[in-house]
């Protein structure tokens, strides 16, 4: 019944040019403990355009209609063609995470069939995706797809997030580009769970957000009194863990010295190295691009390192995944969900203007992709 789907797809030649496209693809033969999904809601999540977009120079974006369907380029600049080294020559599909209707199912899964569910499989900015019975997160009665489309990346980043937190000894945290809908998640799962958070943005408008969905620690880090203001928060919550989305600059560095800062002011160092209590700041995106910088005076017992939520979860095991998984599913409707600013077809994702804005990734605005309307 279902044998082929539309793909979005993202290659880049080896003359540096980018070339997104939508594909006829095979679902190939369907296993007895897999199941077809028909995809009805699909989030752009920052992860999804890395792949999307590459490094490609967005104002040379061009989309030729003389084809079935469109064919959207832009041109890779030079300097930037070695970072896309590994990919040249390969179509790569696209979509980490989505949400739809069981349609078909192997005959160990037909009890899914009719149920709606969320996956976070890859290649889901399609029409229709097989995966794995035991991939799906079977979402509650009533709870629709555009609900569920961003039922596992935020939400289990989230999550990781605390447990980290828990697994490595810290009992409060800071968090940058904190009003992103992933920061406003993490709010409120702080606030049911009792954790301190220190939020951390950029713009009063972004503080706004945070306001509105009582955040208690918001700092703006454009504000002349930011550091002494971060160092008092840190102080009264006793946070030793970030976990920093912006990525190069100075703020990673800012919040080291924070810490560093109210540490010793509590318990003067004996000897020369600064405080022994272990201050850590983990990099889990890059918004910004350049390098990362940590002054001297964060004493010796510091770190700075990536996270990635999937290696994470291999970290804490099937067990502790599963109770995270149930957690989310039994939240998704109040400490997990997700608005969105705008939905947009299928192939609406290859047209430039789009693509312009939902790459700026501009606090507040979330797209969300429905593939079945268009």
């Amino acid at each position: 019944m279902f044998t082929t789907t539309r793909e979005l797809r993202s290659l880049i030649t080896a003359e540096g040019v980018l070339r997104l496209t939508l594909e006829e693809v095979p679902l190939g033969e369907l296993g007895p403990d897999e199941v077809i999904v028909r995809v009805e809601a699909a989030p752009i999540n920052p992860s999804d355009l890395a792949v999307l977009l590459g490094p490609a120079d967005l104002a040379t974006l061009v989309t030729d209609r003389s084809h079935a369907t469109p064919v959207t380029t832009a041109e890779i600049p030079h300097d930037l063609l070695s970072l896309a080294q590994t990919r040249i020559g390969k179509s790569l599909p696209i979509g980490n995470e989505g949400a739809g209707v069981v349609v078909d199912a192997g005959a160990q899964a037909r009890h899914l069939v009719g149920r709606v569910v969320s996956a976070a499989a890859g290649r889901m900015y399609t029409d229709y995706r097989k995966v794995g019975a035991g991939e799906v997160l079977v979402l509650p009665d009533g709870v629709n797809p555009r609900q569920g489309a961003s039922a596992i990346v935020n939400p289990l980043t989230a999550l990781g997030m605390l447990s980290t937190m828990r697994l490595e000894g810290h009992t409060a945290l800071v968090h940058t580009a904190a009003a992103s809908n992933l920061g406003q998640m993490l709010n409120r799962l702080c606030l049911a769970d009792g954790i301190e958070l220190i939020n951390v943005v950029r713009s009063n408008e972004q503080a706004a957000i945070l306001r509105a969905v009582g955040a208690k620690y918001i700092l703006n880090s454009t504000d002349p009194q930011f550091r002494q203001r971060l160092t008092v928060a840190i102080s009264q919550t006793g946070a030793t863990l970030a976990f920093d989305a912006v990525g190069g600059g100075p703020l990673a560095g800012q919040i080291l010295v924070a810490m560093e800062a109210a540490l010793i002011t509590k318990t003067p160092p004996i000897g020369p190295y600064g405080s022994p209590v272990h201050k850590q700041v983990y990099v889990y995106g890059r918004l910004d691009p350049s390098p990362t910088t940590v002054p001297a005076r964060v004493g010796m017992a510091w770190g700075v390192g990536g996270w990635l939520l999937f290696p994470h979860l291999m970290r804490i095991g099937a067990e502790a995944t599963r109770q995270l998984r149930e957690r989310v599913v039994d939240e998704i409707t109040t400490t997990f969900a997700s608005r969105y600013s705008r939905e947009i077809p299928l192939i609406e994702v290859l047209e430039p203007d789009n693509i312009r804005a939902y790459q700026r990734k501009a606090t507040g605005e979330k797209y969300l992709i429905v593939p079945a309307e268009g």
